[in-house]
């Protein structure tokens, strides 16, 4: 049997009619294997990183604002040229920092709006900055992911098929670990010692017996 996650956290009262909860981790961490198994127990969740992806081919006044400070070459037949986008963003800080401001409201405002139309006691959105962005404001509460550099530097090496070089790139840009877990609320463990679908087991159950407790 796995360790129980750490619940540091007391619902008194929330900022809507239904609970909106953050799910975050590092590059590697696993948040999205833990997102899909809160799907499996019929929690609704907002991909943040898909979420943008459409954003940015669909949305034309995000589309505009793209091409405005990245050059028409950031689309290809009208769809986002992810490649060229990624070689020009990550090899500078001060563009990383611009690309965000510009995506970052849009996701955020679409999530709000997503949490909106949802009716189960309790939705996730799942994103990698959560706290980078500033979205943890509209959320209740911010679930962690946790996992080790090392068994996270390969998670994402054999996923994406890039260097190490190219993951650490990518950690560089997001919050430290410890730092992150700290301002979590809850933390989940997938370290590949902890069972893991025990762990989102418990703290589902603990979300809602504490939304019962507020409600009633």
């Amino acid at each position: 049997m796995g360790e129980s996650p750490i619940l540091n956290f007391t619902l008194t009262s929330y900022i809507s009619p239904m609970l909106r909860i953050g799910l975050t981790g590092g590059i590697g961490s696993g948040k999205t294997t833990v997102a899909r198994i809160f799907e499996v127990l019929g929690v609704p969740v907002y991909f943040a990183d898909d979420a943008a992806k459409k954003l940015m081919n669909e949305a034309g006044e995000l589309k505009n604002k793209i091409i405005q400070h990245f050059g028409a070459e950031s689309y290809a037949d009208n769809k986002l040229n992810r490649i060229y986008l990624a070689e020009v963003v990550f090899s500078d800080p001060e563009k990383t920092k611009l690309i965000n401001s510009i995506i970052h409201p849009a996701t955020i405002n679409d999530a709000t709006l997503w949490f909106g139309k949802q009716a189960s006691p309790y939705a996730i959105k799942e994103a990698a900055l959560i706290f980078e962005a500033g979205a943890e404001k509209m959320l209740d509460l911010v679930i962690g992911v946790s996992a080790p550099a090392e068994l996270r530097m390969q998670r994402a090496m054999q996923r994406d098929n890039i260097s190490e070089a190219g993951v650490l790139a990518r950690m560089e840009k997001q919050m430290n670990e410890e730092e992150k877990m700290n301002r979590c609320d809850i933390i989940i463990y997938n370290d590949e010692k902890e069972l893991l679908i025990p762990q989102v087991i418990e703290v589902h159950e603990r979300l809602l017996q504490n939304i019962e407790r507020v409600h009633n």
